[in-house]
């Protein structure tokens, strides 16, 4: 029986927690929290997207960086797997639209809750309020961990869960970089991701709360496409967010940053331009003697009208009958190719997700374990792994701590 200690009691540290010890490990986890799992509580809005029920060719799909690093991980815990798992704990599962997987309950404090019991049934120790400031390590062998208030504890393995950047104010922090980098591993290049955006427009701001659903995004650099889908997306205070919008932050690279980029929205994707303009055709024909103002109140929200009726450049007076074919051409132009401005991404307090991290050539991809300090290993965020959203990013937590877990002899 290896005494194991985990740094960090998120996703992928509880989750480690239960791997190791129910192989029959004496299990410690150190939280620098009051409370297990913050960055977990506010997943989803509060309903934690725990996985993506999808099948295995679609899960290395949704994996933006080293996909093939995560074969091993994924094959030996899938995402099934994950759903038993708390099926197992007492936690009943739905699946919905994208096969995202949630808590029946839709509260993410069950998900918490369930591997908070499955830990205490197995015996694991939890510490709280107890900060982690660095790694023993002698001849290339971790040896234990060096407490904030200097003291130190031994044990057989380290296990490192830190999580990433985002959500700082849940105590994602960064330490298991510094962790890494002292063990005289490679952090790669850190980013935001799946993170809201930033807009120029003034007519953003007066979209501000509205939900578009059923809209396609392309998003681009100059002529070049770097990221088209159809879903959902909202307007803010200071420009677009929602899943499509985060999930076309991860194509914005640090080749572009600092760029600013166009995004278009397709108001109405289930229509060609053609069928568009015969639909706004006929409307026009059925009220011709009506304004333009009270034509077109059935083809958006109602707080998109004024908007859209300025961006048309037509007189909300205007009777219909007296717009030209070229005036209604550019309207349906517009509704299928509505422009907004990127300026940026939103900073790591609004990120889900932080990419880059510890360099998984340096990791074994079936252990976890370091290729430079041996029994020390790294799951979760705090490599360089991410995924869109959708329940991906804690797959990919899941299976790297199930891996660490399960290797630790």
């Amino acid at each position: 029986m290896s005494k194991v200690l985990i740094i960090g009691g998120g996703a992928a540290g509880m989750f480690a927690a239960c791997a190791a010890a129910s192989n029959g490990h004496e299990v410690h986890v150190f939280e620098k929290n009051e409370k297990l799992g913050k960055k977990l509580f506010i997943t989803g809005k509060g309903r934690c997207n725990l996985t993506n029920a999808c099948d295995m060719e679609e899960l290395f799909d949704s994996v933006c960086t080293n996909k093939k690093f995560l074969y091993s991980a994924f094959y030996g815990y899938t995402n099934q797997d994950v759903i038993d798992f708390f099926e197992e704990a007492g936690m009943k599962t739905k699946i919905e639209r994208g096969n995202r997987v949630f808590p029946v309950s839709d509260h993410s404090s069950d998900v918490i809750a369930a591997l908070t019991r499955k830990m205490k049934a197995l015996g694991v120790k939890i510490y709280f309020n107890t900060p982690v400031k660095g790694l023993i390590i002698a001849d290339q062998l971790c040896k234990g961990i060096i407490l904030e208030d200097k003291s130190k504890v031994y044990g057989d393995a380290v296990i490192v869960t830190t999580g990433g950047f985002s959500y700082q104010s849940t105590g994602s922090t960064g330490d298991g970089y510094r962790f890494a980098k002292d063990a005289g591993h490679k952090v790669t290049d850190l980013l935001p991701s799946l993170v809201p955006m930033n807009t120029k427009e003034d007519f953003v701001k007066r979209l501000q709360g509205l939900s578009l659903r059923n809209v396609r995004v392309t998003l681009c650099d100059g002529k070049k496409c770097l990221y088209e889908d159809f879903g959902e997306m909202m307007f803010t205070h200071f420009g677009i967010t929602g899943p499509l919008i985060l999930t076309a932050s991860t194509a914005v690279t640090k080749k572009y940053r600092g760029k600013e980029l166009q995004l278009f929205i397709d108001l109405k994707p289930a229509l060609s331009e053609e069928q568009l303009d015969h639909r706004i055709l006929r409307e026009f024909e059925e009220g011709k003697n009506k304004q333009f103002k009270n034509v077109i109140n059935t083809l958006f929200p109602s707080k998109l009208i004024p908007v859209m009726i300025d961006l048309s450049e037509i007189s909300p007076e205007k009777k219909v009958n007296e717009i030209s074919r070229e005036e209604r051409q550019k309207f349906v132009s517009l509704i299928k190719h509505l422009p907004v401005t990127v300026t940026g991404l939103r900073d790591y307090n609004e990120a889900i997700i932080t990419r880059g991290g510890v360099a998984v050539k340096e990791v074994n991809p079936a252990t976890m374990e370091s290729k430079l300090v041996s029994r020390l290993y790294f799951a979760g965020e705090v490599l360089d792994l991410d995924a869109v959203t959708g329940g991906f990013n804690l797959q990919i937590a899941w299976s790297t701590a199930y891996a660490a877990g399960q290797a630790i002899e």
